[in-house]
C-alpha cells in the first residue's frame, strides 16, 4: 500500500526523533531508534535484503524496508524488484 512519511515537529518547531507514516487507515509512528536498529542490521545481512523481517523484528520494519530501498541503502531480490514495476 502506498504511504507518505514526514518528520514530526515538537516545541519550538524543532524536529523530534519520530517519523510519521500516513496511510489511508490512519497514521503510525516510527521512532528513530527503530530506524537506526534496522540500519545497523544492513551490514550483517549484506547488500540484498530478501524481505523486511530480515532487517530484524522491529516495529514498522516493512515501512523502513521500503524507505531503505527507495534511498538506495539496500537492494531487493530481482523477483521483488519486478513486482514493484
Amino acid at each position: 500500500m502506498p504511504f507518505t512519511y514526514k518528520l514530526k515537529k515538537g516545541k519550538g518547531d524543532e524536529f523530534t526523533k519520530e517519523l510519521w507514516i500516513d496511510r489511508r487507515e490512519g497514521s503510525k509512528s516510527l521512532t528513530w531508534s527503530s530506524v537506526l536498529l534496522a540500519y545497523h542490521n544492513i551490514g550483517k545481512i549484506g547488500e540484498v535484503v530478501d524481505r523486511p523481517k530480515a532487517l530484524g523484528d522491529i516495529r514498522g520494519v516493512s515501512y523502513i524496508y521500503g524507505m531503505f530501498y527507495r534511498f538506495g541503502l539496500i537492494d531487493v531480490p530481482e523477483k521483488v524488484n519486478k513486482m514493484k514495476k
